[in-house]
């Protein structure tokens, strides 16, 4: 039941109804080559529901998540990263989110 067919999140990942994104975007070996390419995506997209830097970081989220045990510690490092790194393209810094949730 876990074949190649039935790997949702894989789907997901390539065919979002929120964003298109660039082929192998996750693959990319920097992390702002990676959140450049998500920002592209998001602000391109006239699909997306919310706004481009909530689908950008959502989706980015989501491939961290999935990938689970499967990642390794260096390519998690750079998907890490990868967060920050969109915030900065977007203007946004770790100390707003914060305060925005108060």
């Amino acid at each position: 039941m876990s074949g190649p067919a039935n790997r949702w999140s894989a789907r997901v990942t390539r065919e979002s109804d929120a964003l298109t994104l660039e082929e192998g975007v996750f693959k990319k070996r920097s992390a702002e080559a990676i959140a450049r390419s998500l920002k592209r995506s998001a602000v391109r997209s006239r699909r997306r529901k919310s706004t481009p830097f909530r689908s950008a970081m959502s989706m980015l989220n989501f491939y961290i998540n999935r990938m689970g045990r499967k990642l390794s510690p260096a390519r998690r490092k750079v998907l890490e990263r990868a967060k920050t790194s969109l915030r900065e393209v977007f203007g946004r810094s770790g100390r707003d989110a914060t305060q925005k949730r108060r």
